[in-house]
């Protein structure tokens, strides 16, 4: 592993030769049941058939052939069609590109433009991705110090603070947020507090822009988590589950707004390799599956019986939505211990950067009550000390 760059000096380096479902298999012949999904990545699991079927369907009839937006290619047709017919009015006009973090990149270009305005808004302790205008809205400033100058006139507020929502003023182009915190260690709004911040930009002109590129596609037991809140954002971005396990994002708005990306100046937003003809097959394969296999309901029902088998003295809470869940223990120390004890129990969790008290659970959302309870079983032992 020499000639490949690492991301941190000490990665769990599992060697992995395959996966199917909610499983990993490695070169040393052992089984892994996956609690991360690739970090909410393979929300219809791991191989499903029909996205595979999907991608060696479309492999066989083209590859990229232009860059994105000049020619018809019926998988970007296609998928666009099924995906703006999920979501409400106003969201009717898709942008293919190849990750979250560009989907919000180009997210805030799109809300400049339409205003004319500079200054943006987003959250403390909020992730939003590690290209410069992502990072600039993320707010944490440990990922960020070392990267600096950033984009300017970007102002953080206090998530679920009503009072900070004085902040977003008439020179406000957006205002970014996740609908639900996940890097932070799952944050749920009040419902009161997403109806008050859409009131707010309504009243000031400013756009709302949900990051949804972690809680989309039926991870917090909805199809998106903004329809827990009766709230509709001006733009929406995706990513992560989008591609069905292959990388892609998109963001989402109106046909009326996204069309002035089309001139003064043309190709106001451009991207190589975004909406891939093989990876826009994947990806409306994987949102049939997800409907067809009611995985949303799913994620809703077993994330409840993750929260009704994880107590135990030393866990200080279970919070989430659906199958987005942080379990708090209280310290950083002990949540290392759990992680890498369950990982030798050939159980594989994460912990967040934002918040190393807790440790994530968000597996596929095709994941069983008997596999709910395997997992369960091996957390709940390693609290126990280990034996």
């Amino acid at each position: 592993m020499t000639a490949l760059a690492q991301t941190s000096p000490y990665p769990i380096a599992l060697d992995i030769v395959g996966a199917e479902g909610c499983h990993l298999h490695t070169r040393d012949g052992r089984l892994y049941l996956d609690l991360v999904a690739g970090l909410a990545v393979n929300n219809v699991g791991h191989r499903h058939p029909k996205v595979v079927s999907a991608i060696k369907d479309q492999a066989d009839q083209y590859l990229h052939v232009i860059p994105y937006g000049e020619f018809i290619q019926e998988p970007q047709v296609r998928f666009a069609a099924a995906l703006t017919g999920l979501l409400p009015e106003g969201l009717d006009s898709v942008y293919f590109v190849n990750s979250g973090t560009e989907a919000n990149e180009a997210a805030l270009k799109l809300a400049k433009r339409i205003t004319g305005r500079t200054k943006l808004v987003a959250c403390h302790r909020s992730y939003h991705g590690s290209t410069h205008g992502s990072l600039s809205i993320t707010g944490n400033e440990e990922k960020k110090y070392r990267n600096r100058p950033l984009l300017p006139d970007v102002h953080f507020i206090t998530f679920n603070s009503v009072e900070d929502l004085a902040f977003i003023d008439a020179r406000t182009a957006a205002v970014v947020v996740e609908p639900v915190q996940g890097d932070a260690g799952v944050r749920i709004p009040d419902r009161e507090w997403m109806l008050a911040l859409r009131q707010r930009c309504d009243g000031t002109g400013a756009l709302l822009i949900f990051d949804e590129v972690q809680t989309g596609f039926g991870r917090t037991g909805q199809r998106f988590a903004f329809e827990h809140f009766g709230v509709v954002p001006d733009i929406l971005v995706l990513g992560k589950a989008l591609g069905g396990g292959m990388p892609m994002g998109a963001f989402v708005s109106s046909q009326e707004r996204m069309g002035l990306l089309t001139h003064n100046p043309v190709l106001g937003h451009i991207t190589t390799f975004g909406g891939h003809p093989v990876v826009c097959a994947a990806g409306l394969a994987a949102l049939q599956v997800l409907e067809a296999e009611k995985l949303a309901e799913n994620a809703e029902h077993m994330g409840r019986l993750f929260k009704e088998l994880l107590i135990h003295p030393r866990i200080q809470e279970v919070r989430g939505m659906g199958l987005m869940l942080a379990v708090d223990l209280g310290d950083a120390d002990t949540v290392q211990r759990v992680v890498m004890g369950c990982l030798k129990r050939g159980v594989l969790g994460f912990w967040f950067l934002s918040c190393p008290t807790a440790f994530r659970i968000a597996p596929p959302l095709c994941i069983t009550e008997d596999l709910v309870r395997e997992a369960c079983a091996a957390i709940l032992a390693e609290l126990e000390g280990g034996t």
